[in-house]
């Protein structure tokens, strides 16, 4: 008899399955035609703690296999969220008066897209980041950064080197750490007695109300609810103290967190966040099942969409090789045959093939030679931002198309 997976933080045996949506290639593993006979698939397969309600990845997929070296994910390509970035900075610095005697640090700094605007505004700023290519990236931007996986090893060798934080920025990184006990109680160490850190993270609460089961990715180990985090936060010597929703990736939250010993008080918007869970009942085992039979629905709905485009000769392509887009191509088994390519601004992606769909990743400026009748929107949080700066689609009766939580055409 196989033996249970535990929780990854309480250690609890996982008996009660979220989705399984089998096996699939890491999504950022873009690869060239001759690695394909050599591309490797894990299992995919969420659940849910029946102890603290944790919604994880069972996989041991090791991290520095999904964030290597050669990382293909670059902040700073999607313009939508480099403003998104340069607004909590300027909002953060006034809330909070940082100036040229603070220190923001910020976890999983990626190319410098967040750290940049502090810099900007004479803020000192330090990067913390595993991927060695994203962070050189950073680097050339003047953001000093440093290379490693963040925990409670490398909080404390930081703060020992007088990097203490008034305020700490980590976003969407807390879903994406096999140990998330350890790398919260980082935290705890880097702060100042008063600082202030902030996680954003896709909520859980959207991503069943909407199906965004290609959010999944061997990436995200973890799901998150506040019920949850505010767990986590506790054991860490930690509080939450405000809480924002946003509009980010289909729906996020915005956690302001410090020491449990700190004079920060409680917003009511805790209460808020907390009285719609319950409702949605995340408080409890109940609200986590029936997901699975959503999202076989959700690919029914795309894959019929695709067989009545075949019948009509029409051409499909896609837009944004992102890793939410490759685990709904793989779940949805698509292929080159059904797609002809997918563009991307990321040179990093472009002239390499998809994980598992193995379709042609080509620049935007491509798009006009291959006159697709229908461009899926893969990104499909950054929909408004596709439209807009590929309205060329438009001119030889193209049709943009989304398929979450339904396969859609856009009007």
């Amino acid at each position: 008899m196989t033996e249970l997976p535990t929780c990854r933080f309480c250690a609890t045996p996982l008996t009660e399955t979220f989705v399984d949506l089998g096996a699939m290639p890491l999504a950022n593993s873009f690869i060239t035609a001759n690695e394909i006979a050599g591309e490797r698939r894990y299992p995919l397969h969420v659940r849910v703690c029946p102890s603290c309600l944790l919604v994880q990845a069972d996989h041991s997929v090791p991290p520095d296999a999904i964030f290597s070296a050669d990382y293909a994910y670059f902040s700073s390509y999607a313009d939508t969220w480099v403003e998104h970035a340069r607004q909590y900075a300027d909002a953060i610095i006034e809330r909070y008066t940082l100036g040229p005697g603070s220190l923001v640090v910020e976890i999983a700094s990626n190319d410098g897209y967040l750290l940049q605007h502090f810099k900007n505004r004479g803020v000192p700023v330090l990067g913390v980041e595993p991927a060695a290519n994203v962070a050189d990236a950073a680097r050339a931007k003047g953001i000093p950064t440093e290379v490693t996986f963040f925990g409670r090893a490398s909080a404390a060798r930081l703060a020992a080197a007088g990097h203490r934080a008034d305020l700490m920025a980590a976003n969407n990184v807390l879903a994406h750490v096999p140990d998330i006990r350890d790398f919260v109680g980082g935290f705890a160490l880097l702060l100042k007695p008063e600082g202030v850190v902030t996680f954003e993270f896709p909520h859980l609460f959207n991503l069943i109300r909407q199906t965004q089961f290609d959010t999944i990715y061997h990436e995200h180990y973890s799901y998150l609810s506040l019920f949850t985090v505010e767990h986590i936060l506790e054991a860490a010597g930690l509080k939450a103290i405000d809480v924002e929703e946003l509009p980010t990736h289909g729906g996020s939250l915005r956690l302001y967190a410090a020491k449990r010993t700190s004079t920060h008080a409680e917003s009511a918007r805790l209460d808020e966040v907390r009285n719609k869970e319950r409702e949605a009942h995340l408080d409890r085992p109940e609200g986590y099942r029936g997901f699975s039979d959503r999202v076989q629905a959700a690919r029914a709905s795309f894959l019929s969409f695709l067989a009545n485009a075949r019948r009509q000769g029409k051409r499909v392509a896609a837009y944004g090789a992102a890793a939410k887009g490759n685990t709904f191509l793989n779940y949805c088994g698509v292929t080159a045959s059904d797609v002809a390519c997918v563009f991307d601004r990321s040179v990093a992606k472009q002239g390499k093939l998809s994980p598992g769909s193995h379709i042609p990743v080509l620049a935007p400026q491509k798009l006009a030679d291959v006159k697709p009748d229908f461009l899926i929107i893969l990104p499909w949080n950054l929909a408004d931002e596709v439209q807009r700066t590929n309205a060329a689609l438009r001119t030889w009766g193209g049709r943009f198309v989304i398929g979450i939580p339904q396969t859609r055409v856009l009007p």
